[in-house]
Order: C-alpha cells, then structure tokens, then sequence
C-alpha cells in the first residue's frame, strides 16, 4: 500500500512537473515551439522583401535553399505565412502582402539597429555584428526597437551602410554604385559593404575598408581594381570589389589627409576626423582624451621598440599604439604644440564635426 502511495504521489509530481500552468515542461516546449516558428517566419519575410528590393520574384525553392529547409518544411511555413495574410503565393513565386511587408521592415529595423548598437555600444568585432544581431532581432518588439533607436540618437544607417527603418517603414537607399562602375582617375565614398556571405565580408574587413572612406580608383579592368582608401593602396578581383558601393565625389580633401601614425617626431597635424572603424569603447577613450575636429597633435618620441609613440594632445602626453594612430586622420601642420594644444590656425571646425558625424 505504501508503494502504491509513493507511486502515485511521484506520477503526481511529474505530471506538476510537466502541465503547470506557464512553468511546467509541456508549455516551456510550447513557447520554444512558437518563437522557433516566429524564427522561420520573420526569416522568411527578409527573404522575400529582399528579393523584391532587388526586383526579383522569390520562390519556394529559393525560400528553401536560403533556410535550409526541406520541401515539406517550406510548404508548412509558407501555409502558416498565408493563412497569416503575410504574403501571396503566385505562378512565378511569392510576394508580400501590405501586412507582411510591414512585418518584414519591422524586423528589418530591429536587425540594423541592433547591429548599431553592437558596434557603437560593445567592443564585439566587425565579424560578429551580423551573426549577433540574426538571434537578438527576433526579441525585439516594436517599443523595443523604439527605445533602442532613441538611444542610439535614431541612425538612419547601419555600420555596413544598409539603410534602417523607421518606425513607419520608410528609409532612404545609401545611393550607391558597385566600386566596379567607378573609373580609374575618378574619386568617391564608400556608402556601403556587403556583409553576406562572412567569406566576402572578411575579406573586406582584413582589407580595412569601412563605410564613409574616401576612394581613388587608380586602375579598373576586369582582371583587378586597384584603389587608394584608408591611407594604403588596395587590389581587389572584381568580383569581391563589386561588394563595396560608393558615390562618385569630386576630389575630397581626406584624401590628402594623413593618419596619426604617419607623424615623426617634432611633427604636429590638426585631427580631421577619426576613422570609421574606430567604435565603442575605443572612439570613447579618444573622445576622452579630447582628441577631436581641430585639436593639434605632436609626435614628442618614439618607444625603442618603435610602438607605441608619445602625442601630446592639449598638453598632456600620451601613447597611442600605431593600430590606434591609424584611427585618427590628420592634415599636416606647421602650428606650434602650445597652450592647450587646440590649432590657432583657422581650422574649419564646422566642416569637421559635420565630417565626424555619421555617414553612410
């Protein structure tokens, strides 16, 4: 008899372990089954708006290939999408409904800017910002994207340039063409970089071009395109050059500007602007150290190891390593390295902070 009450006392048990309302086993499954399903659908919705963007007219087999789902899988998520009035299925393909094209900008806009927040905010590298923000998007709801993006000073452009959302859906495209339309002898900004697939976007990265360098392209065939940006000389194929898009400019004057790093000793340059890809907690720190548009910097000494080197910078020294001193662009100046180290010369401070706010 006692075996029989602990028996049905340990199946009572279970079974509160299992049904409890909201806490039990059966209904933590039940919720992880509808956010992977919310998963696969929101994927679904980029998918298809991205293809219409670029004019195309997705399909079943063109959902599956980029999911990564069987025949079957497809079939039922695309049922659920329909039933749900988030698209409609045509003979040539699929397409959004008003309901799902708002849905998709939604989690569109949740993406970037969590991809913003990570580059601004975090000290993640370049390489992770897509992978990260592809989990986080699928938490945030409509009041969390606004809040975010209110911290964030509302950007209108992600940190590889891709336009974001705003709460009504509308953007502005950064306008800008494939490197490969440029002409050699002919100048522009980078506006954007492809960052799918991460093959072509490390690639990318290991070349150290960022959104919102100026670009000379010197030689442009189809075997190569050789190009100055980022105070160095690049060579790319066409095919990995095609994922970098610029706007045509007349000659810039950052092109003349040089880096930090390129001053020897006793030499002084007026700071431009820092590079793009300088974020987080390293752009703070310069910040702090009030290295900003149109304060002098000098080269006092150089360590014996030849890195870092010793600035002063509004009367106080300090060093910066030559990775660092790369970050911050700088116009060659013959002004003394006096009084609080700010250029009594008549430096554009206006133009510079404009430079030093966010550009696609």
């Amino acid at each position: 008899m006692t075996s029989l009450l602990l028996l049905i006392g340990l199946i009572l048990a279970l079974m509160l372990v299992a049904l409890w309302p909201q806490r039990g086993l059966w209904w933590q499954w039940q919720r992880h089954r509808r956010f992977g399903e919310r998963i696969r659908t929101e994927d679904a919705l980029k998918h298809i708006h991205t293809g219409e963007m670029e004019g195309l007219r997705p399909t079943a087999a063109t959902l599956a290939e980029a999911m990564n789902l069987s025949a079957e899988e497809t079939a039922r998520l695309l049922g659920r999408m329909e039933a749900a009035g988030l698209l409609t299925r045509h003979p040539d393909g699929l397409s959004l409904t008003p309901q799902g094209r708002t849905s998709a900008l939604h989690i569109i806009r949740a993406h970037r800017l969590w991809e913003r927040y990570l580059a601004d905010q975090t000290g993640y590298e370049a390489n992770e910002w897509h992978r990260r923000a592809d989990i986080s998007e699928h938490r945030l709801g409509p009041e969390d994207t606004a809040t975010l993006a209110a911290q964030l000073g509302n950007p209108t452009y992600d940190p590889h340039g891709d336009p974001i959302p705003d709460a009504d859906g509308r953007f502005v495209g950064h306008g800008g063409r494939p490197l490969t339309e440029l002409a050699a002898g002919r100048t522009g900004r980078i506006v954007h970089i492809e960052d799918e697939p991460q093959v072509v976007y490390a690639q990318l990265l290991a070349e150290g071009i960022a959104p919102g360098q100026d670009v000379r392209v010197l030689e442009q065939n189809p075997e190569r395109v050789r190009f100055w940006a980022n105070g160095d000389e690049h060579v790319l194929a066409p095919a990995l050059a095609a994922n970098i898009a610029a706007i045509p400019l007349a000659e810039p004057p950052s092109l003349a500007a040089m880096t930090l790093a390129a001053l020897k000793p006793g030499q002084s340059g007026v700071v431009v602007r820092l590079s793009p890809q300088c974020r987080g907690p390293d752009r703070r720190r310069l910040l702090d150290l009030g290295i900003l548009p149109g304060t002098v910097i000098t080269a006092e000494m150089v360590s014996p190891s030849g890195d870092p080197t010793a600035y002063r910078v509004r009367g106080a020294l300090i060093a910066l390593r030559r990775e660092q001193a790369r970050l911050i662009y700088i116009r060659p100046s013959s002004a003394a390295a006096a009084g609080d180290g700010t250029s009594t010369a008549a430096v554009d401070t206006t133009a510079s902070q404009t430079e030093w706010q966010e550009t696609p």
